[in-house]
């Protein structure tokens, strides 16, 4: 049965319908991949043996009956562990966190997971409140990369990654404050997308504010289309998110790239200093893209490197995080974590809304970049994975783990859609990310140029050993 777990969403949903196989099949297929892998990577927090076996019986049954849930009834799903997920703690990666309580209740997107049916196999790890860009903390230790476990899988949605890479699971829920979800992807050789702000609602508010997105980790782009059209959509606890969504994600995908304005920017105009390997493989997937009729243009987008003032509100976030812990509890922080929260209580309301004025003028320079072109294309990340257990790569130079993630966190300020594509691997067989970003709220064209590339087999790499 393990090849049940190389399928996609939709190929398990198709076969489902036709009777294949039963979500108690792959169900077990997929806990039985997740134990196995759980040593090597570390990719979960828990898993619920027990509750998804019933989950999937129950939808076996509705399936026999020709009455499906709804559109992910018997998909096993996980869940970072920051979302809200009824029957167990939400530690969040933190020693601080106490495990007592009802849990009652479930995050929006994972209420509308369970409303189509998704079937939980647990929690996956992530850094002590999803602060930073890799995947450790003291709760839950080191989470590594399924392509060679000496090196990261990426972060804060590392578990998220390591898990949907290695087949535990096609469908994962990760979040996105700065590169949250597209680095551990990018990492890990598969699809992520970072949805236009509000497009997914969130509850309970990230301390983060309006830099944090929740969005789908998945094989491909056609699978988290199916995920977007489950989990977008208003809910009353979030007074940020947007209203009802206009059409199907998954109608949206069709269509091509042809004709579509895309800007391909190498480096930011010469801002990021890129590997040779990562270079060569976005360029190639750029080029596919221009044969397949897309008029693609070098041009960098305007602006300069805004780490500054996305230092002030994220570390801000952090300090208001720990606000009220006392000397104990700060002592059990991560040491980077309180590090940053430390920088982020010095910070006064005037610094704050500073860097609130680089924000608005970066997202104006991005809606006036995108009347010129639909689609800008980057390098998700600079560089592969590196070794895991450390913030920054040894002997960078860089102190905080966004000095190596310079394509993502820009577009969590301008709050604009972006998906990670794995375009191929460097000479160490390490993943490689292609980034695109649209304008906010046309996350259809992220979509669909994605599904463009996967279509004209120009994504993909090839499965992790470990798998």
């Amino acid at each position: 049965m393990s090849e049940l777990t190389e399928l996609t969403a939709v190929q398990l949903v198709d076969g489902y319908r036709k009777g294949e196989f039963s979500p108690v099949d792959v169900t077990r297929a997929t806990l039985d991949r997740a134990g196995r892998i759980q040593a090597a990577v570390n990719a979960f927090v828990r898993l619920d043996t027990d509750e998804a076996l019933a989950q999937a019986g129950e939808s076996t049954q509705r399936w026999r009956r020709g009455e499906p849930a709804g559109l992910l009834d018997g998909v096993p799903v996980t869940v970072k562990d920051i979302f809200l997920l009824r029957g167990g703690p939400t530690l969040r990666g933190s020693r601080n966190t106490d495990p007592q309580g009802s849990w009652d209740e479930d995050a929006p997107s994972v209420a509308r997971l369970r409303e189509h049916g998704g079937v939980f196999l647990g929690r996956t790890t992530t850094p002590e409140f999803g602060w930073k860009g890799v995947t450790d903390s003291p709760l839950s230790g080191v989470t590594r990369n399924p392509y060679d476990v000496s090196r990261t899988a990426g972060g804060s949605s590392g578990g998220s990654a390591a898990a949907v890479a290695l087949g535990a699971g096609p469908l994962s829920l990760g979040t996105d404050g700065g590169g949250s979800v597209r680095i551990p992807a990018a990492f890990c050789g598969i699809f992520a997308l970072k949805p236009t702000y509000g497009r997914v609602p969130l509850y309970p508010a990230s301390a983060f504010g309006t830099l944090a997105h929740v969005g789908p980790l998945t094989r491909d782009a056609a699978d988290a289309a199916l995920m977007m059209d489950v989990i977008s959509g208003p809910d009353a606890r979030d007074w940020s998110a947007l209203g009802p969504v206009n059409g199907s994600f998954v109608d949206a995908l069709e269509g091509g790239v042809r004709g579509l304005r895309v800007a391909y920017s190498a480096s930011l105009g010469g801002q990021v200093a890129v590997q040779p390997a990562v270079a060569a493989a976005v360029r190639r997937a750029v080029e596919r893209l221009a044969g397949l009729g897309a008029h693609v243009s070098e041009a960098d987008p305007d602006f300069t490197d805004p780490v500054d003032a996305f230092h002030t509100l994220w570390f801000s976030g952090a300090a208001r995080l720990t606000q009220h812990f006392g000397p104990h509890q700060r002592e059990l922080l991560d040491p980077g974590l309180r590090e940053i929260r430390d920088l982020g209580a010095r910070h006064n309301a005037l610094e704050y809304l500073a860097a609130v004025d680089v924000r608005m003028d970066l997202g104006r320079r991005m809606g006036l970049f995108h009347e010129s072109y639909d689609i800008l294309v980057t390098p998700t990340l600079p560089l592969t994975a590196f070794e895991a257990g450390v913030e920054v790569p040894a002997r960078s130079g860089h102190r905080r783990w966004t000095g190596w993630t310079p394509f993502t966190y820009p577009f969590n300020l301008t709050q604009q859609p972006a998906a990670t594509v794995p375009v191929g691997v460097d000479g160490d067989g390490l993943p490689v990310g292609l980034q695109i970003v649209a304008a906010r709220h046309r996350d259809d064209l992220v979509l669909r140029t994605a599904h463009a590339l996967y279509t004209a087999g120009a994504a993909g790499v090839p499965a992790p050993e470990l798998a």
